[in-house]
C-alpha cells in the first residue's frame, strides 16, 4: 500500500496499484499548473483511495481531462483524462522511499528552455 499527501493534509490517498516508473511531463499545461515539469505515476483510478478529500478541488484543464488540487495548499495532485480509467498521482506526493525512479520524459516539444534533461530515461517529443 502507498499513500501520500498534499502539503498541508487536506488531500490524502492511498493506492494498491504496483506504481509504475515515473513520467516527467514537460507540456505548456503542467509547467502553468505546476510550476516547471509535472513528474508523475499513473494508477488504475478503482486502486485509488481518497483518505481525506476535503480540499480536493477539479479544474477542467482541457476537452479531454481534468486536474485534482488542494484548494488549501495549492498543490497539484491529480491529472485524470477522461474515458482512460486512470489517474495519474504527482510522485512529489507519495510518502517517502518510493524506490521509483524516471521512466520517460513527455511532450520535449514544450520543455523550458531554462534546463537540460540529463538522465538516460526515453524522451518524446509529443505523447498520446
Amino acid at each position: 500500500m502507498q499513500t501520500g499527501s498534499c502539503e498541508c493534509g487536506a488531500v490524502t490517498f492511498q493506492t494498491d496499484a504496483q506504481l509504475p516508473d515515473v513520467t516527467i511531463c514537460h507540456c505548456g499545461q503542467c509547467q502553468r499548473t505546476s510550476g516547471h515539469a509535472w513528474a508523475s505515476v499513473s494508477v488504475p483510478s478503482d486502486s485509488l483511495t481518497l483518505t481525506n478529500e476535503a480540499g480536493l478541488k477539479w479544474f477542467t484543464s482541457s476537452d479531454i481531462a481534468r486536474r485534482g488540487f488542494c484548494d488549501v495548499c495549492g498543490a497539484s495532485v491529480f491529472f485524470e483524462r477522461f474515458g482512460k480509467g486512470r489517474t495519474a498521482i504527482a510522485a512529489g506526493m507519495l510518502k517517502h522511499p518510493t524506490g521509483l525512479k524516471t521512466g520517460k520524459h513527455i511532450f520535449l516539444a514544450d520543455k523550458g528552455d531554462y534546463y537540460e534533461i540529463t538522465c538516460d530515461a526515453p524522451q518524446f517529443e509529443h505523447y498520446d
